[in-house]
């Protein structure tokens, strides 16, 4: 199964990247090729993204479903391809380095169900990697933004 963690430290207090991270609102429009997305109700939303696996750019479409709000902590959600066959899922865990720092965690999980999961794991895992690493980026300039 294709995974990947990703860890910065993010020039703000633990309070102000939990308000952010907490909501999948904020966060889904910085996820690498992102299309557009729909909140469902508070813990589910559909997201729509391109993938670009070299030759060509691949149309992903997902429901995310929030599992569990650990406050201030960690926030976790299930991902479920509408387009494709895959499961996965992932979080984002905050901890207070100091009262200006914070280090946030970003993990995603991939697994494909489909036809020949094994070979489309294996094209999976670099492409998540770089989906992980720079969602998790994105989400810390983001915070530091504010």
């Amino acid at each position: 199964m294709p995974s990947k963690k990703h860890s910065i430290i993010v020039r703000a207090n633990a309070k102000k990247v939990w308000d952010f991270v907490r909501s999948m609102n904020n966060w889904a429009p910085l996820v690498p090729g992102y299309i557009n997305h729909h909140i469902i109700n508070e813990k589910v939303s559909t997201w729509e993204f391109k993938i670009d696996m070299g030759l060509f750019k691949k149309k992903v479409e997902m429901k995310v479903t929030i599992i569990e709000w650990k406050e201030p902590s960690q926030v976790t959600f299930q991902l479920q391809g509408i387009n494709d066959h895959f499961d996965g899922n992932g979080y984002f865990m905050v901890e207070e380095k100091d009262a200006n720092h914070t280090r946030m965690t970003g993990f995603l999980e991939i697994n494909s169900t489909g036809t020949f999961p094994t070979v489309t794991n294996n094209l999976m895992q670099p492409k998540l990697e770089e989906i992980a690493e720079e969602l998790t980026i994105a989400v810390s300039k983001a915070i530091e933004g504010l």
